[in-house]
């Protein structure tokens, strides 16, 4: 973290989930703060720059995606402070927290702005799954459902993205997909 004794530092509240489990709590929020952060200015330079004769369409998806972002921000810096902490949520420290790449900022084509994004929500997925099962073994139900809110869209928006890029070309004969570009499931998995 950007500032270790901030993100580990508590002020007195009367709210009964122990100091040192709201300790590991708050940190694991931080990170999750400064990553949703990144995510989102991420998404917004996308939104910015898309070109391409899906435009629009990607425009208006990125900007939507932005602002559910936005409203996860609050939502993890309100229960920082809940808990007692200091919510560190400014851009400098989500640039120096954050669990994601860097954007790359050479793109313009719709389809590279989608796998730019799903290749940064997928991880950004992977922590929120990973928060709920840490904040349900310190014993805090509420910040492990505040992540399991947040893991419910986050797939959703990832699985949006992976739709524009996963396109089945459909042959001719007998209406088959080609599944050379699908990914195979392995046998006894259904």
């Amino acid at each position: 973290m950007s500032d270790n004794t901030l993100s580990s530092r508590l002020y007195p509240t009367r709210i009964d989930i122990p100091a040192e489990a709201r300790v590991q709590i708050v940190v694991i929020l931080n990170q999750t703060l400064a990553a949703t952060l990144d995510l989102k200015t991420q998404t917004k330079q996308a939104h910015w720059n898309v070109k391409g004769t899906d435009f629009y369409q990607l425009h208006e998806l990125f900007d939507e995606l932005a602002g559910e972002l936005e409203e996860y921000i609050d939502l993890v810096a309100e229960r920082v402070t809940a808990l007692g902490g200091y919510a560190l949520g400014t851009v400098r420290s989500a640039a120096s927290d954050s669990i994601l790449p860097e954007y790359p900022f050479d793109i313009l084509d719709g389809k590279d702005h989608v796998t730019a994004l799903a290749d940064r929500f997928a991880p950004y997925a992977k922590h929120i799954r990973e928060a709920i099962a840490k904040t349900n073994d310190l014993g805090d139900a509420d910040t492990a459902d505040l992540y399991t809110e947040i893991s419910r869209t986050i797939d959703k928006r990832l699985w949006f993205l992976e739709a524009h890029l996963q396109v089945a070309e459909i042959k001719a004969e007998n209406g088959k997909a080609d599944t050379t570009t699908t990914q195979k499931i392995p046998a006894g998995v259904i």
